[in-house]
């Protein structure tokens, strides 16, 4: 199985409050999973940034972004984007 992919969807534009207005993740998280080697962490990550994303409830288009890019790369979550 590959590796899970970053949650960065390629807008990269920090307009909400230092978050990407695309994925929601800070430079500093972004940073952070380019840091994260093991799968399971990666998982992790994702899992974490769907928890905020449906906390701050602005990221409606991500899940559906995200989808197309691991369909792309042939990579299945084992769990549901929402």
């Amino acid at each position: 199985m590959s590796k899970t992919p970053s949650p960065c969807i390629d807008v990269c534009k920090y307009k909400r409050e230092g978050r990407c207005i695309g994925c929601s993740m800070t430079k500093a998280q972004k940073s952070l999973f380019k840091e994260l080697k093991k799968d399971k962490h990666r998982l992790a990550f994702v899992e974490m940034l769907l928890s905020q994303q449906a906390a701050m409830g602005k990221y409606d288009g991500w899940a559906v972004a995200y989808a197309k890019k691991l369909k792309k790369k042939g990579v299945t979550l084992p769990f549901n984007l929402g």
